[in-house]
């Protein structure tokens, strides 16, 4: 075609959210990660309380994750074909918080139970936690494609959740090394009472502040193309759109891998042999995670602005360029140390260098595990624009699936390298002695293995297509099937009007009644 492209900016009629409405809905995330915190120490809570094999407790951790990954498409159906006058997301966001913290209560109490009984009751509470933190966390992903399709918005959400997941992962590293150990002395029974009621506390409160800020957008309005023009679904239909939807194998595929990385970043016993043996002293990795929250949470924010100039896409790759240049500079530091090179009061060169390339290597390296949470709604949009279908739940739950089989190899991975190196029955604590064998295991775990996972990430994304102009057709596009008389001009539009052919659409000529 000849013509002149037209712009469009002006006309789509874009969902837009109110600022607080987003920070709020954001909370959402950082209520079901700070589970995920918590259950980081869950391995010393069955070894060293419950008495499990720690060999046995890493491959059942994998295990347990990957049957969360299976479970987790069919949370997803669940949410799609819900529609109540209480909303589609606020019901199941209540009911997987609800259910996670009782399977936490009832782990917590494993130990008042007859020793042969707490293996078997142990995968069961396992499970039950698996199958309330999937249904509250998949929300996170799902709602957004209600919240707002404004493509300078949604990495606002970004910005916050890099603001609080930053501050609870390295702030809960504080809590735990300088108040909970020095208090408790060790991983003890009272140190999980306290971890696990905290939790959960904190947990609920956020869950009350996200089911306010998608209080107005839980509207069937707000979904799809609305309830009379969206495509209705048949069980049959979930494959032939996940068979068909590139962009989310790709997307889900990559980010998993993104997740695998983080997962070794942030696992208890990689950061006990990080501090507490390579570099002699524990309580280091509270003092540094305090250090770490700043510079974290600048990072994250850094790259949630790149993606709303430059879009997701751009954002998430050039994250991924600068972390593997974090990752060698890492590993090759971790190589020259030894007890004592770290000295966080006199700040040597050393320190400054491994600072710096921490930094680098840990957040430029999982900083698309933000960015994917809203790749994932862009995908839902790509999806309603090629089949006029609203799956917010089954896409978002697909990034769970990948998700969890990709991460499931972080405590499996772990326990097989220390199992390597004579640590089978039980994992190395802040009181194992220094070994080269320790210490070459801590570089493979959080420096070799990390850096494959992020460029073959990188490598992946070249087949990602997404960009910020492809999206703009995409917002275009379900514009204009908005507009549509009637569902069957709108699946004429999908299935015959390519993307491709929006650039020459002038969209003053759909007008769209967003009220």
């Amino acid at each position: 075609m000849s013509q002149k492209t037209v712009d469009r900016s002006e006309n789509v009629a874009y969902n837009r959210a109110k600022l607080w409405q987003i920070v709020m809905f954001a909370m959402n995330n950082t209520s079901t990660n700070i589970y995920l915190f918590a259950f980081m120490f869950v391995t010393y809570l069955s070894t060293g309380v419950l008495g499990l094999a720690a060999i046995f407790v890493s491959q059942l951790m994998g295990y347990i994750r990957i049957f969360d990954g299976f479970i987790d498409p069919a949370i997803g159906v669940l949410i799609d074909k819900t529609n109540t006058k209480f909303g589609k997301y606020r019901p199941i966001l209540v009911l997987g918080n609800i259910i996670t913290a009782l399977s936490m209560i009832f782990m917590l109490n494993l130990n008042l139970v007859a020793e042969g009984l707490r293996l078997p009751l142990f995968v069961i509470v396992l499970i039950i936690h698996k199958i309330g933190y999937s249904l509250q966390q998949t929300i996170t992903k799902a709602g957004q494609t209600a919240l707002t399709n404004d493509p300078k918005q949604r990495p606002i959400f970004n910005m916050v959740d890099a603001v609080m997941t930053t501050t609870l992962m390295t702030g809960g590293q504080v809590v735990v090394a300088q108040f909970l150990i020095p208090k408790f002395g060790n991983f003890t029974p009272e140190f999980f009472n306290v971890l696990i009621y905290g939790t959960i506390i904190i947990s609920a409160v956020l869950a009350v502040v996200a089911i306010i800020g998608i209080w107005e957008k839980d509207n069937e309005r707000f979904f799809g193309l609305g309830e009379e023009k969206t495509q209705k679904t048949s069980m049959k239909d979930y494959w032939q759109v996940i068979k068909g939807n590139k962009p989310l194998q790709v997307l889900s595929l990559s980010a998993a891998l993104i997740k695998f990385l983080a997962q070794l970043f942030g696992d208890s016993v990689v950061t006990v042999m990080l501090f507490g043996i390579v570099f002699g002293n524990y309580a280091l990795s509270g003092q540094f995670s305090l250090m770490m929250i700043i510079p974290g949470v600048l990072v994250n924010i850094l790259y949630s602005a790149i993606a709303r100039k430059k879009g997701l896409r751009f954002s998430y790759v050039l994250a991924l360029q600068m972390g593997l240049i974090g990752l060698l500079g890492f590993g090759f530091l971790l190589w020259t140390a030894k007890p004592g090179s770290l000295d966080l009061t006199s700040f040597n060169l050393f320190t400054i260098c491994f600072t710096l390339a921490y930094i680098l290597a840990r957040y430029s390296s999982s900083a698309p595990s933000s960015l994917v949470l809203t790749m994932g709604a862009d995908i839902t949009d790509y999806e309603t624009s090629v089949s006029g279908r609203y799956l917010s739940g089954m896409i978002g739950t697909i990034f769970s699936l990948t998700d969890s089989i990709a991460s499931s190899f972080a405590p499996m991975v772990v326990g097989a390298v220390l199992a390597t190196v004579g640590f089978a029955k039980e994992y190395p604590t802040a009181e194992t002695a220094f070994s080269s064998e320790l210490k070459m295991a801590t570089i493979f775990l959080i420096a070799v293995i990390p850096f494959v996972a992020a460029i073959t990430s990188l490598i992946m994304m070249r087949f990602y297509k997404l960009d910020d102009q492809e999206m703009a057709r995409v917002q275009e596009k379900i514009h204009a099937m908005k507009a549509a008389k009637d569902i069957e001009r709108v699946q004429d539009i999908a299935k015959n009007v390519p993307l491709s052919d929006m650039d020459y659409v002038d969209l003053s000529q759909y007008p769209v009644d967003e009220n």
